[in-house]
């Protein structure tokens, strides 16, 4: 544990030593506002609460985490430092956690930037806080599944642009597998437990329900369950590919 700690402290002290951090903080917190003031009628709709600023994070993250997770194993990569870094006393488990939770980190400070809304929607009315802490519990979980997925992307090839690309269509297709859309698609020929299965795996249906204050175990399992997965697939990902 000392060593990914060791890992984390140098990942995240690494994003503020450029300004990668701060146009990162600046886009998220620009975006945030606009989307929960002008597209969410933050002030139009005369209820005290967060949903308009919650129910954009899944797509913010859509595109701003696979732009943050791009950089993680595909610069590393195409700069050969990846080898140099599994020449040190680290094994591939404790790099892939050390750079997961510091780029995770990252975000979370980013989230805990947007608290003067938080201060707003109770200087303008009584709003539910154990609802909104639910919120923001449901977005940190939720930036956790697209972070997993971009970096594992992230491993398997050197441009960081096509890791990107590849990311964004592959949070896309696990955003909307809840939705008509797809559903739909598989309604008229696959069996009911299949579609039922693609169904549970959409990101919206259990990050919404939980930014409406309904905490329930299976939600937490799923976005803890689908970061386990997405980051040992990483781990393979790096210890196939670290040669290359």
């Amino acid at each position: 544990m000392a060593t990914v700690l060791a890992l984390f402290r140098r990942e995240l002290a690494g994003y503020f030593a450029t300004p990668v951090a701060y146009v990162f903080i600046v886009i998220f917190l620009f975006l945030n506002g606009i989307f929960t003031f002008y597209l969410g009628d933050f002030y139009e709709r005369g209820q005290a609460d967060l949903q308009p600023f919650f129910v954009w994070h899944p797509w913010l993250y859509l595109f701003l985490v696979p732009a943050l997770g791009m950089r993680l194993w595909a610069e590393e990569r195409r700069t050969g430092t990846l080898e140099l870094l599994m020449t040190l006393p680290v094994s591939v488990t404790q790099a892939v956690l050390g750079k997961f939770l510091a780029a995770w980190a990252f975000t979370a400070i980013a989230l805990a930037l947007t608290f003067p809304i938080w201060i707003t929607v109770n200087f303008l009315g009584s709003p539910d806080n154990g609802v909104i802490i639910a919120g923001y519990f449901a977005s940190l979980l939720l930036s956790a599944g697209y972070l997993a997925i971009s970096a594992c992307i992230s491993a398997l090839t050197k441009n960081q642009v096509i890791a990107f690309v590849v990311a964004v269509v592959v949070c896309f297709l696990f955003t909307l597998s809840g939705l008509p859309l797809v559903i739909n698609f598989f309604s008229g020929w696959a069996p009911q437990v299949l579609i039922e299965t693609i169904a549970s795996f959409s990101f919206l249906a259990n990050f919404t329900d939980m930014t409406r204050g309904v905490i329930d175990v299976r939600h937490i399992v799923y976005f803890v369950s689908l970061t386990a997965v997405w980051l040992f697939a990483n781990v393979i990902a790096v210890d196939q590919t670290k040669g290359t």
